[in-house]
Formats: C-alpha cells, structure tokens, sequence
C-alpha cells in the first residue's frame, strides 16, 4: 500500500508526513512536482526517497483530498 510509505512523528518535521525514514515532506514533494519538476528531478534533488517514494505522496494527497469537504470561498 502506498501510505506504508509514509511516515508521521512529531519528532520528525514537526509531525509533516514524510517518506518513511527520510526526512524529506510530502509538501516538498508535491510543489516541486506542482512546479514542473519531473520525478527525476525530485529524485536529483532528494536522492533518499524513491520513484515509488513520489508516487505515494501523490496517492496520499489525493486521498486526503478524497476525504475532507473542500469549501469554495
């Protein structure tokens, strides 16, 4: 499963899911990919995390957003 791949600890980034055993966000991920970077790219700057890595983050954001109400302002 894709969020085994995901890691929260408050003692880790202030509590921010991260790939497991890294110390590299999911939010780092994810604008870096929003910003035109290729996963390779991502994996240039970060070399911890994994391709498999990056696409768990992806599936956890977007299963996040599955799960809350996203109020329009």
């Amino acid at each position: 499963m894709a969020h085994e791949r995901i890691e929260i600890s408050p003692d880790v980034m202030f509590g921010k899911p991260v790939t497991r055993s890294t110390r590299v966000p999911i939010e780092l991920i994810l604008c870096n990919l929003a910003a035109g970077n290729s996963p390779e790219a991502n994996l240039d700057q970060h070399p911890r995390p994994t391709l498999e890595d990056i696409h768990a983050a992806q599936w956890y954001a977007a299963d996040l957003i599955a799960r809350d109400e996203v109020a329009f302002g």
